[in-house]
């Protein structure tokens, strides 16, 4: 089977996922510091030990699973498959679609997967390029990009064959 398009995209803005989720994950760091080693109470109304450890190792699963996510984007000449790793895997065949096509979807609200937006669900994980699906009951879709230029081609010729 002979793939027309391939991307895969991770979270890489540097300033969300190091500098943002880094900086939160810091607090309980001191807080442990602060209050298991040193035994000085962590602010006016401290958390319990416990309590303070379970949100460090909270903190760092989810810089993990930001290290982890992926959006996976594969078009062939049967199907689109997407898979946002690990939370939503999708393969959509050609003869349910309606209409597909590269828009330009601008702000949604956020990165990530967004509901109840024009396009239906949103899977991005930066920009404001994507591929807009509308199925044949009526359900839509879109899956961001970074190759537009690309995506947009593949598209174009598949779209001419069906």
């Amino acid at each position: 089977m002979r793939i027309n398009f391939k991307e895969e995209q991770k979270f890489t803005q540097w300033w969300f996922v190091w500098l943002i989720i880094i900086l939160i994950a810091i607090i309980p760091i001191y807080g442990i510091y602060k209050q298991l080693i040193l035994g000085d109470e962590f602010g006016n109304n401290p958390m319990s030990d416990t309590g303070l450890i379970v949100f460090s190792i909270l903190m760092f699963a989810l810089i993990g699973l930001f290290l982890l996510i992926k959006l996976k984007t594969t078009i062939n000449d049967n199907e689109i498959r997407m898979s946002f790793f690990p939370f939503v895997k999708k393969k959509i065949k050609w003869d349910k679609i309606k209409k597909a096509e590269v828009v330009n979807y601008g702000f949604v609200g956020g990165w990530g997967i967004r509901i109840w937006t024009k396009y239906g669900v949103v899977y991005n994980v930066r920009g404001n390029k994507g591929l807009a699906i509308e199925l044949s009951n009526g359900k839509k879709l879109l899956i961001g990009t970074q190759k537009e230029a690309e995506l947009r081609r593949a598209i174009e010729m598949k779209m001419k064959k069906i």
